[in-house]
């Protein structure tokens, strides 16, 4: 099997999870119109800022790399009350499949595995605060 240049791997894996917190961060702002005063509230928040964060180090690190930069997320309609939660709870999930890959990617380079190595810690931190509210919902 022919090893592909990190120069080509690196950018579409880090546009792939760029695209992920963009989506992430403009569904916690969706479900952040939908709460606001209640006591998840400040809890999303916080969340919704690590993702809007994540977003600003992929792209930094993104334009050091060939191609362009995504400028849509696709990121979906975010329904109401604990559904909500639990669609962003499957998110983060989704997150932390991506920045997985591209850890155990060989082709990923080095300051790509760096970033995702912090980035996946944010996400899987954010797990057990989505599983409280969910469980008091």
């Amino acid at each position: 099997m022919r090893m592909r240049d990190p120069a080509e791997t690196t950018p579409e894996r880090l546009r792939s999870l760029l695209r992920d917190e963009m989506s992430a961060a403009e569904s916690y702002e969706k479900a952040l119109e939908r709460v606001t005063g209640s006591p998840a509230s400040a809890r999303l928040q916080q969340i919704c800022a690590d993702h809007s964060q994540a977003v600003g180090l992929l792209r930094d690190l993104l334009i050091r790399y060939p191609g362009e930069l995504p400028t849509n997320s696709g990121a979906a309609n975010v329904p109401c009350g604990s559904v909500a939660l639990t669609v962003l709870r499957q998110a983060e999930e989704h997150g932390i499949r991506g920045y997985e890959q591209a850890l155990r990617d060989p082709e990923v380079a080095e300051d790509a595995k760096a970033m995702s190595r912090s980035l996946l810690a944010r996400c899987q931190s954010h797990v057990p605060v989505l599983d409280d509210l969910i469980d008091h919902e």
